[in-house]
């Protein structure tokens, strides 16, 4: 990522830190806009598959024709090949415009709640404007950094069957079970990621030859 685009986002009040701050143990942190997560020491970025619901609801029940054009504005992001390696300062510039363009077209209908008007109840547009106005590079860092997912989708796929576990047996009678549980969880997730047969992988490590995951280098 260009040294310039960096000075530029994350000098925008955002909650990111600079780049360089990733090799002191400053990682990305990508959740779905919960309160509580800003408050972690991260490089926060938004997903955009729960920004995604949420347009489509707008713009299937509520006809706001922007979130149609924020969604597919998104879509095609996604999948444009300049993505892959982190937008160059320009185009990235030029794809902000036309983010900023689509949110004012939302505000002509859903204005910004003026100071002295006190915390009185918006619809679900105006809030969802003032989020898309605010943490706007939160939003599209996923076009700033390669590193960084268009979803937080394998992030809940990976504690999924743990919360499974909970909600059936409620607990783990021992620590020791529950330790067991993760590591078996991680090592079988590990093993679908890099592309092995799960069934081969357990029969590798049953007897005492396991698949052993490749780490890719740190930074």
């Amino acid at each position: 990522m260009p040294l310039a685009l960096q000075k530029r986002v994350y000098s925008s009040g955002q909650r990111l830190r600079c780049a360089h701050e990733r090799g002191k143990g400053c990682s990305w942190l990508i959740h779905d806009f919960w309160k509580p997560y800003l408050k972690y020491e991260a490089l926060h970025a938004l997903c955009n598959q729960h920004l995604l619901r949420e347009l489509k609801f707008l713009s299937g029940h509520a006809g706001e024709i922007w979130a149609d054009q924020l969604s597919r504005f998104l879509l095609d992001w996604k999948g444009d090949p300049h993505t892959k390696n982190g937008l160059e300062e320009d185009i990235f510039e030029e794809a902000h415009r036309q983010y900023r363009r689509i949110i004012l077209k939302g505000r002509a209908n859903h204005p910004r709640r003026q100071p002295g008007h006190g915390r009185t109840k918006q619809d679900k547009a105006t809030n969802l404007l003032d989020r898309l106005e605010g943490y706007d590079f939160c939003i599209l860092a996923f076009l700033i950094d390669p590193n960084v997912p268009f979803t937080n989708n394998q992030g809940e796929q990976d504690i999924r069957m743990i919360k499974v576990k909970q909600k059936i047996s409620g607990c783990f009678r021992a620590l020791d079970g529950a330790q067991c549980f993760a590591r078996i969880r991680s090592y079988l997730s590990t093993c679908r990621k890099q592309g092995q047969n799960l069934w081969d992988a357990c029969f590798q490590t049953a007897i005492v030859q396991p698949f052993l995951p490749t780490i890719p280098e740190s930074g």
